[in-house]
């Protein structure tokens, strides 16, 4: 399973980036970013090597006139990455300089993509989740004395069985907006028989049946027989058989977000007995 871990920014840089040249109008950016709400891009030269870059910052605060091009505003001083550097040395640059963007380049310097802080939470969510597969698959291997076996696979939501009666609206919100710009991690189903129970990411799942999405990026744990699971019976008896009946709380918090709530007003309260 580890080796299946990306673990590079070539794995998680965006390859179709906009690019422009140092003799674009200083307009004409302008246009190109209401038009892609992208709010930086990389300048190149006729070799396709970054010169430079620019951001809406720059057309911002940076004195220019009607007619200027970028090469009027651009930052010439610019930190690139190699498209085989560790994503995590990648992240140490970024978090190290302030920067919420890496133009990305290749062996030869051309420009090949760009990585942002986006891409990198993504990269930390889709490298964690594993570990967790990885557990629940050897505890069941050690409870029912079988060989499971593990695969990504993108499933159906209608064939998946809710094993949650209960999902968050704070939570499911944000799944909503993970999912949305494709930074949801997998969920972790099992496949006893020919049925797929869902054990972890109902809120992610919910968030995808309400978004009209017909299948769910999914971690597999085949058991390879047909076993009736506990949670599966628990499932049942609660009357549990698709997303719809799953009931969204939205007038309490995430218990997580609780906590945090909670250790904010005792924070505040000390403060004033202080």
């Amino acid at each position: 399973m580890t080796n299946e871990t990306k673990s590079f920014v070539k794995d998680y840089m965006t390859r179709n980036v906009i690019t422009v040249n140092p003799d674009t109008p200083n307009v004409d950016v302008i246009k190109i970013m209401k038009k892609t709400k992208h709010d930086g891009f990389p300048v190149v030269d006729e070799n396709t090597e970054i010169v430079g870059i620019v951001t809406a910052s720059d057309l911002l605060l940076k004195d220019w006139f009607e007619g200027d091009t970028i090469s009027k505003v651009m930052s010439r001083e610019v930190i690139v990455v190699n498209e085989n550097m560790s994503i995590n040395d990648a992240s140490r640059v970024m978090f190290r300089h302030g920067i919420s963007r890496l133009p990305v380049v290749d062996n030869d310097k051309k420009a090949v993509g760009i990585i942002t802080n986006t891409d990198m939470v993504r990269s930390h969510i889709e490298r964690s989740t594993p570990n967790k597969v990885d557990s629940f698959k050897q505890s069941m291997e050690q409870l029912y004395g079988i060989s499971t076996k593990l695969t990504r696979d993108e499933i159906p939501v209608a064939i998946i069985r809710p094993t949650q009666d209960k999902v968050y609206a704070d939570e499911l919100q944000g799944r909503t907006y993970e999912l949305e710009r494709g930074l949801a991690e997998p969920a972790i189903v099992v496949k006893t028989g020919d049925r797929y129970i869902l054990v972890d990411g109902h809120h992610r799942a919910v968030a995808s049946s309400k978004l009209g999405l017909e299948k769910i990026d999914s971690y597999v744990v085949d058991l390879q027989e047909d076993i009736s699971l506990g949670l599966e019976k628990t499932a049942q008896k609660q009357g549990l058989k698709t997303f719809t009946d799953i009931k969204i709380i939205d007038d309490d918090q995430h218990p997580l977000m609780a906590l945090t709530e909670t250790i904010k007003s005792n924070y505040i309260k000390k403060q004033g007995k202080d």
